[in-house]
């Protein structure tokens, strides 16, 4: 009996989504436990790209999957995509421009990142740090604007900082009504095709099991929070964990095609991506 190896972020979002999983609600046939490996979003990204590092089911950023098209399968389950909200860039106050400022960015290998650059062409100085980190930087002069993930996207204002730039808006201008790539989940191609779908099934499934049991896994997801109320972290919830999370459809494979051409012809990307689904 196989061991399977499921990384995840310390996020309310895929702690819900995965809480099926973890409560053991989901059944797994042919493994004899389910290990969880929890970190932030760029450790997840720079282990699989940097390091080489292989496990059965991974999330990484939609970015990240760029470097690693040759080794995982892109899942139809599991993937954070924007509609209506994603990453906004903040600043204490109105910043004359982005050339030459100090822009907190959360890893080299985010979505965050990735959109930032296709939308504004670059011209700031990057400062790679946690995402969690970034509202304080900004706080305390360190930078100066910072690109915001996860919660900080709604409480930002409470923390006494303004919008500089919402992503989602420039991507509505430029993907025809295509939702935002941000987050994926990711099947070893060691799996095989068979194997890798079973695990999306089981993701699906997992996640169908969090809606129904809203409440526990909703107190479970609270307990990887880093701010905000219980409602706050709700309303997150639901923004991340929606029917595209359950299958991205059509739109969602479109979109994140789009996302890898428009990286490619601004050789932001290594080289041209054609995502494989299962």
């Amino acid at each position: 009996m196989a061991v399977l190896r499921v990384a995840h972020t310390p996020d309310p979002d895929d702690a819900y989504m995965f809480y099926g999983i973890v409560k053991g609600a989901v059944r797994l046939p042919g493994y004899e436990r389910v290990e969880h490996l929890v970190e932030d979003i760029e450790t997840l990204n720079r282990r699989l790209v940097e390091e080489g590092w292989e496990v059965e089911v991974t999330a990484a950023s939609a970015h990240a999957y760029a470097y690693l098209a040759d080794r995982y399968y892109l899942m139809t389950a599991g993937a954070s995509m924007g509609e209506g909200y994603g990453p906004i860039l903040v600043a204490r106050g109105r910043l004359q421009g982005l050339r030459g400022a100090r822009v907190a960015v959360p890893g080299r290998y985010t979505t965050a990142r990735l959109l930032l650059r296709l939308a504004t062409g670059g011209g700031y100085r990057e400062v790679y740090a946690r995402f969690d980190r970034i509202p304080g930087m900004v706080l305390r002069g360190e930078a100066d604007a910072g690109l915001l993930i996860h919660e900080a996207q709604l409480t930002y204002s409470e923390m006494g900082l303004v919008k500089v730039l919402d992503l989602w808006e420039w991507w509505s201008s430029v993907a025809r009504g295509l939702p935002m790539p941000l987050g994926v989940d990711l099947a070893s191609r060691r799996l095989g095709r068979e194997e890798a779908a079973r695990l999306r099934g089981a993701l699906q499934e997992s996640i169908r099991y969090a809606w129904s049991h809203h409440r526990e896994a909703l107190e479970y997801a609270a307990g990887f929070a880093r701010s905000g109320s219980l409602e706050q972290i709700d309303r997150f919830v639901r923004m991340y964990v929606n029917e595209r999370t359950l299958d991205m459809g059509v739109e969602g494979r479109r979109a994140h095609r789009l996302l890898y051409e428009m990286a490619w012809d601004e050789r932001l990307i290594p080289e041209p991506v054609e995502p494989e689904f299962v």
